[in-house]
C-alpha cells in the first residue's frame, strides 16, 4: 500500500519528452473513494488550476508520476464536486471518523492507496492527537463497505471500532 501523502510533491514526467511538467499538489477523489485527478502546483499566483485526470496517468511510481505527453494536462473543472486529500473546502485530512452510534475513532491524517493501480483508497490512517500518537501510535482502519463522507465527518458502520489496528510499522510495503 502507498500513503497518499507520499504522492504529494512527486514530479510529473512526460515519457515522450522526459520533461518534468509539474509537481503533484493534491489528489482529488470521487464519491467511490477513487482518485479522479492529480492537482498540479500552480506556477503563478493568478494562473488557472491545472490537473491530470487519472485516466491519463501511466504510472504512479515511487519517485515520479508518469504521463504520456503534455496534452494530458487540463484545467480543473470547478463544477465537479471532488473531495481533496489536503486542500480546499472538501478535504479528507482532518475530518473526524465516527461510527453510526456516535463513537469517534480518530481523525484522518492520511489515506492508503492500493498497490496495483494506486487510484483506490483502501484505508485510513487515524490520529487522536500528537500526545496520543507518541504514547499509543496511530491507528489503521481498512475502508469499510459503506462510508458516508459528510460535510463535517466521515460516518462508518459500528463494527469498524473492532477493525482498528495500531500501526507499529508503516502499512506501506
Amino acid at each position: 500500500m502507498k500513503k497518499a501523502r507520499n504522492v504529494i510533491g512527486l514530479p510529473i514526467i512526460c515519457v515522450q519528452s522526459g520533461k518534468q511538467v509539474g509537481t503533484a499538489k493534491d489528489l482529488l477523489m470521487g464519491d467511490e473513494w477513487q482518485i479522479e485527478a492529480v492537482l498540479l502546483e500552480t506556477k503563478h499566483w493568478f494562473s488557472a488550476t491545472s490537473c491530470i485526470l487519472w485516466k491519463d496517468v501511466i504510472s504512479l511510481g515511487e519517485d515520479a508520476i508518469t504521463i504520456n505527453n503534455e496534452e494530458a494536462i487540463s484545467r480543473l473543472d470547478e463544477s465537479m464536486a471532488y473531495t481533496s486529500l489536503i486542500n480546499g473546502d472538501r478535504k479528507v485530512k482532518g475530518m473526524p471518523v465516527l461510527t453510526i452510534n456516535g463513537q469517534q475513532l480518530g481523525v484522518v491524517d492520511d489515506v492508503y492507496l492500493d498497490q496495483e493501480l494506486g487510484n483506490t483508497v483502501v484505508g485510513y490512517e487515524l490520529t487522536e492527537g500528537f500526545i496520543s500518537d507518541l504514547k499509543e501510535g496511530r491507528k489503521w482502519l481498512p475502508l469499510p463497505e459503506s462510508v458516508t463522507l459528510g460535510e463535517d465527518a466521515i460516518i462508518v458502520p459500528v463494527h469498524c471500532n473492532e477493525l482498528l489496528e495500531e500501526i507499529f510499522i508503516s502499512k506501506e510495503e
